[in-house]
């Protein structure tokens, strides 16, 4: 029998994503374990109190990996990354937290962690970025400003999608985001619609569809906020938002 190589494994294993990607992912991590909390609440499901624990024990752990992943990059100890890796350490212990408490309150915990992981990750490409200077191969898909905000918004939770007969209807939260653009990414294969996954609207609504980034759309998003400024295109940083009141815009 062929002995097996001792070079290399008998199988391709995929690299870990790079720190800023990791925590586009963790995001979305996020995001389907609030929705899940969300659904569980609306249902009322006293039968299963704990139906949360393994979850939020999964999110602790992605945190501190992604933690690991960050402070492994060996990057100078700004205020702003430090305050970046403090972040992330409160949200793996808000995670593990969530654990010892009932749905609502675990729901609480958990509610702006989506933001937190992706203003980290536009902190971690920031301070890549600025200490190294290093270039990288031209994004496969190059954004256009709305698109590149449209993502921002999707990758915090920020959108749902819901439909009545001929007419569909986008819900964004911070920044503007227009049907027009979701058709565009989802034609492009950087953002998907999951159906009847996201709370609805109001008390007794219908369950409205979560827009979440593809694997491609997340890879895309992490290569734009990591492009040196000069790659950019004007007026196209997203910056975090104050909370505004929730929008819609339909098609015509």
């Amino acid at each position: 029998m062929t002995p097996p190589p001792t070079d290399g494994l008998l199988f391709d294993v995929a690299a870990p994503p790079p720190p800023v990607e990791r925590l586009l992912l963790l995001a979305d991590q996020y995001v389907r374990h609030n929705d899940t909390l969300d659904r569980l609440l609306r249902a009322g499901s006293q039968s299963e109190p704990d139906a949360h624990v393994a979850s939020a024990q999964r999110l602790a752990s992605a945190t501190r990996t992604a933690i690991k992943a960050v402070t492994d990059e060996r990057l100078y100890e700004s205020h702003e990354l430090s305050d970046a890796v403090l972040r992330l350490q409160q949200l793996a212990f808000l995670s593990s937290a969530s654990t010892d408490h009932r749905l609502p309150m675990a729901r609480t915990l958990t509610a702006l962690a989506p933001e937190a992981a992706t203003g980290c990750a536009d902190t971690v490409a920031h301070e890549i970025r600025r200490r190294r200077w290093s270039t990288t191969d031209a994004p496969k898909h190059q954004l256009t400003g709305t698109q590149r905000t449209a993502l921002w918004e999707i990758a915090c939770g920020h959108v749902v999608a819901t439909s009545s007969p001929g007419r569909q209807y986008v819900h964004y939260r911070d920044e503007r985001v227009l049907i027009g653009t979701l058709r565009s990414l989802e034609a492009n294969g950087l953002a998907e619609r999951v159906p009847q996954s996201a709370s609805s609207a109001y008390v007794g609504g219908p369950l409205q569809d979560r827009v979440r980034l593809t694997a491609a759309g997340t890879t895309a998003l992490a290569a734009a906020i990591s492009s040196p400024p000069a790659a950019r295109a004007p007026g196209t940083t997203p910056a975090p938002a104050p909370a505004a009141a929730t929008t819609a815009t339909r098609n015509r």
